[in-house]
């Protein structure tokens, strides 16, 4: 029920109007009497219609206008004021003028308030505020039959117009400011959703590309054994066999190719644009250290890349994916505290990744089948074994890059270092 009166425009103007009000008692009389005012309800007024621009700004001025003429009168009657119902709304009338007047002019410039620069949002705010003093004061004047005000008077009301406003735009631009972080903090963090989903997807349509050329090389191989069968009269009853299972591959293909058609659309849709190597490293140590923190362990992530090798790649998935297995390992091997070091850097035409741990580090026995399938050194609590496609998945996409994938021992943690080596010129996009 709140949610839908928030959303209501009606229910709007009415917080709008009754909140002006309810300001505009909180007040100064900078001239004899009451016959001014200087309240707190212009400035919320101002404030409420730079914050809500989907209000139609005249209709809006015109209620405010009427609910402080009936509310001030209201006031008057309950404590007690000597003046009659109709020479209190003769007396406030002209408070209904400044809003509405207010309103106008705000809806005048309404289209341009995104183009002003705050100082000069101030400026025109001052004089739309000025002029709808003005324009309370001459109706006064009208209907009360008030005295003309000096220069001095009119100079003092330029002053706090001036005050007023420039102190509601300040207050404006810092919400704006505040609402500004809040939606890159929120784009920022679906960016981050849309690169892990682009990466779990890249290593999907990676190996359904690797599936399709194995099936065209196993319907290739079954067509041939068909052909040679089919040549000699004894084996007729097994070509036949060949054959069926020949189109059974076929088909598997063809519908393979179709889920790889799919999947490379909804990548190209979901993850587009370039990125930098510095920005590539931020995100694989964002992502890890909420893993790390899942894990229960604390690790400290370190990153470093050269200026000069901060180039723009169109490639920032792989190179993502690449370093996220790389990273989730270190941060699995470590044992509850330890570091984790990330550098990218180039040499003689190659750009070097390297993943540096704390951990217990790789055993000599180990290396050689440290990237074959399923080869794992890693089990979980119950003493199941992981799946130990990781590296082997990671050691496949520096082959498709053809570059070269190492580990060493990290002399300065202790742990295992991972060094890939990949050609610049298939990762650098020309700026």
């Amino acid at each position: 029920m709140g949610h839908f009166i928030l959303k209501s425009k009606y229910a709007q103007i009415i917080i709008v109007a009754a909140g002006t009000a309810l300001a505009g008692e909180f007040k100064i009389n900078p001239f004899d009497g009451d016959i001014f005012r200087i309240a707190m309800g212009s400035s919320a007024f101002l404030l409420f219609l730079l914050l809500m621009r989907r209000l139609p700004y005249i209709s809006t001025g015109i209620a405010t206008g009427i609910v402080v003429l009936l509310f001030r009168t209201g006031l008057d009657a309950a404590g007690g004021a000597e003046l009659s119902f109709v020479q209190s709304l003769t007396s406030h009338f002209s408070a209904m003028v400044y809003y509405i007047v207010f309103a106008i002019l705000m809806h005048l410039l309404k289209s341009r308030l995104d183009t002003f620069h705050p100082l000069v949002l101030g400026g025109v705010a001052s004089l739309i505020d000025l002029v709808s003093n003005e324009m309370e004061l001459l109706t006064r004047l009208i209907v009360l039959d008030s005295a003309s005000f000096r220069l001095n008077e009119w100079t003092y009301l330029m002053v706090i117009a001036v005050i007023r406003t420039y102190f509601t735009t300040g207050v404006y631009s810092s919400i704006s400011v505040s609402q500004l972080r809040i939606a890159q903090r929120e784009q920022k963090q679906r960016i981050e959703q849309m690169l892990g989903f682009g990466s779990g997807l890249y290593g999907e349509v990676f190996y359904l590309k690797k599936s399709i050329g194995t099936l065209e090389s196993v319907t290739l191989s079954s067509y041939d054994l068909y052909r040679n069968l089919k040549a000699g009269e004894e084996h007729q009853l097994y070509s036949r066999q060949v054959l069926d299972i020949t189109q059974q591959i076929h088909e598997v293909k063809k519908d393979t190719q179709r889920i790889l058609a799919g999947l490379v659309k909804l990548v190209e849709r979901e993850v587009t644009g370039d990125m930098r190597l510095s920005g590539i490293l931020s995100f694989t140590v964002k992502s890890n250290a909420k893993y790390a923190e899942m894990l229960g362990k604390s690790i400290s992530f370190s990153t470093h890349i050269p200026q000069d090798s901060d180039y723009t790649t169109a490639s920032y998935i792989p190179l993502l994916t690449l370093l996220n297995n790389l990273t989730a390992n270190a941060v699995e091997v470590i044992k509850g505290i330890g570091i984790v070091s990330l550098d990218i850097y180039e040499k003689a035409g190659s750009t070097i990744l390297t993943v540096t741990d704390s951990g217990g580090g790789i055993k000599e026995r180990d290396r050689e089948l440290l990237f074959e399938p399923g080869f794992t050194t890693k089990f979980d609590e119950e003493g199941i074994a992981a799946t130990g496609i990781g590296l082997s998945h990671v050691r496949d996409i520096v082959d498709a890059f053809e570059g070269e994938i190492t580990v060493h021992k990290a002399s300065h943690t202790g742990g295992a270092m991972f060094q890939i080596i990949l050609p610049t010129a298939k990762l650098r996009k020309e700026e």
